[in-house]
């Protein structure tokens, strides 16, 4: 009997490049699914708005472009609207990251531990997995830079034009999904002005790239400028306001947080690389994408450490090149275990932090023995959850205390009510949730929720359940005030905790001045 180990080497099976990085790809996929199903705590607050954008399709968003919501549209129609199924595409756009990033490390001339380490960052980076822990455009941003500089890194090692043709593509899908794409595209503006890769500023093709990508832009910029450049007032509005509290020591400091001490070494490997290794300085451009996206951020003074996230993909990639290089040069193989064991056990300890992989009780005693305390980066009250994991809690509550609300009136006001609320995540909870039991329309003056409107039959005679504020606020507004209901959670955000429902009846202004007086861009 002949085994795998008594066969001559060149006649042992060996697992393919492809099958290799998609071993990494499907581990990542697996995790995202099984907690899922498993340990979801709940829906995402940004989710529900989600949803709702997704029942109102256009060209554009107050607050985002429109790829992820038209991709969730499908994703709708294909999968279903539970949480799993909700979350199966940020999952997938997770594992096509680090399936891309380990295409991206081989085509820089890694090998398989290279590639490997590569890989293993972008699993094991917080903010990759909190990032592909829910439904948002963030997952899509990520994969779509991965896919950019994969392109660049394939476009200078070939030399053949017409991937330029692909990168303008991929970068129009970037614009159309998030327009922080803007600050990858000075990244490689930059890169070609100050490399020898100048050379390609004198051919049409880099001209090309940018006029596709300008091209598939183009409807979200005609969307802005139909709707007052809703998205330039919404991002001077979160810039002075929510974010204000955010400083440019800890947008940098926290970028080591963000994505994993343990990978620390890796990515200023990757900085390393594509400025200093010499036989890397035909991909210098990409050490300029990072450079640039960096000081754009940094210079803004309000921007979260998660904005720069999706330029990682590529210093992991040249990390895992230059780290193999300099270990086989010093015929190190001892520390290849443990420079892959390094970032994989620290991530292993800070997934629950970002992955909801411990029941709510177990997370909360988890972090005080960690000495981690809850964290929001939009001036908010906290308790004992961080906003990413208390924005996941309340939204069912909150929705039967409105319906028991609607269920008190009398029966001729059921068709005659609508409910108003004070930002997005609870109008697009109470829409979502409270459908299967006739909750009557929904509006707000937050976000796209404003361009929505009140609705056609919202009047003098119309009874409004308002969600949040106090009695003094609403008597200015109706007739008739009568607080009936409160919602309450534990483990809520505390602003949405204790919410008080009232029902207001015979506004006193027409809706017409009213409106214009929601206004919420933020």
């Amino acid at each position: 009997m002949t085994t795998n180990d008594s066969l001559p080497s060149a006649q042992r099976p060996t697992l393919s490049t492809e099958s290799f990085l998609l071993s990494f790809a499907l581990f990542k996929l697996l995790l995202h699914m099984a907690v899922n199903v498993f340990g979801a705590y709940g829906y995402f607050r940004d989710e529900f708005y989600y949803l709702a954008c997704s029942e109102h399709l256009d060209w554009g968003y107050v607050d985002q472009p429109p790829l992820s919501i038209a991709l969730l549209t499908v994703s709708r129609f294909i999968f279903g609207d539970s949480l799993v199924g909700l979350r199966f595409l940020p999952a997938l756009a997770g594992a096509a990251m680090v399936y891309v990033t380990g295409l991206m490390t081989r085509e820089l001339g890694g090998g398989r531990f290279a590639q490997a380490l590569a890989c293993v960052a972008a699993i094991a980076s917080p903010i990759f997995l909190a990032m592909n822990s829910i439904y948002s455009m963030n997952s899509f941003d990520i994969l779509l830079w991965t896919l950019t500089a994969y392109l660049l890194v394939r476009l200078f090692k070939t030399e053949s034009p017409r991937l330029w043709i692909w990168i303008g593509v991929v970068l129009g899908l970037g614009l159309l999904n998030k327009i922080s794409v803007l600050w990858l595209g000075l990244g490689i503006a930059v890169g070609l002005v100050a490399t020898p890769q100048r050379q390609w500023l004198r051919t049409k093709w880099p001209w090309t790239a940018a006029g596709i990508a300008v091209l598939v832009f183009l409807p979200y910029m005609l969307w802005n400028a139909a709707n007052d450049f809703a998205h330039l007032e919404f991002i001077r509005n979160a810039t002075g306001e929510k974010y204000s509290s955010l400083t440019r020591a800890a947008f940098a400091v926290d970028q080591i947080a963000i994505q994993n001490p343990g990978s620390v070494y890796l990515w200023l490997a990757g900085l390393w690389y594509f400025f200093m290794f010499r036989p890397a300085s035909k991909f210098r451009v990409l050490g300029y994408v990072y450079v640039t996206a960096f000081l754009v951020l940094l210079i803004n003074g309000a921007s979260k450490a998660e904005y720069l996230s999706p330029a990682y993909g590529m210093l992991f990639a040249g990390g895992g090149v230059f780290v193999e290089q300099f270990i086989q040069n010093r015929s190190w193989n001892w520390a290849r275990p443990v420079l892959i064991g390094i970032p994989a056990v620290i991530g292993v300890v800070l997934m629950p932090l970002v992955l909801t992989v411990l029941p709510v009780d177990t997370y909360i005693r988890y972090t005080e023995a960690l000495g981690v305390a809850p964290s929001t980066a939009e001036n908010k009250q906290l308790n004992k959850l961080p906003q990413f994991y208390a924005d996941m809690f309340g939204w069912e509550e909150l929705t039967t205390a409105v319906l028991v609300a609607y269920e008190s009136l009398p029966i001729e006001d059921h068709g005659r009510c609508v409910i108003y609320t004070q930002n997005y995540g609870e109008a697009g909870a109470i829409s979502f949730l409270g459908q299967p039991f006739g909750v009557p329309p929904v509006v707000s003056g937050h976000n796209n929720y404003y361009l929505w409107g009140p609705g056609k039959h919202l009047d003098s005679t119309t009874v409004v359940i308002i969600v949040g504020g106090n009695v003094e606020d609403h008597r200015r507004g109706f007739e008739e005030v009568e607080y009936v209901a409160h919602s309450q959670s534990k483990y809520a955000m505390p602003y949405e905790n204790n919410l008080p429902i009232f029902v207001c009846r015979r506004l006193k202004k027409p809706i017409e001045e009213v409106w214009p007086r929601t206004k919420n861009y933020s």
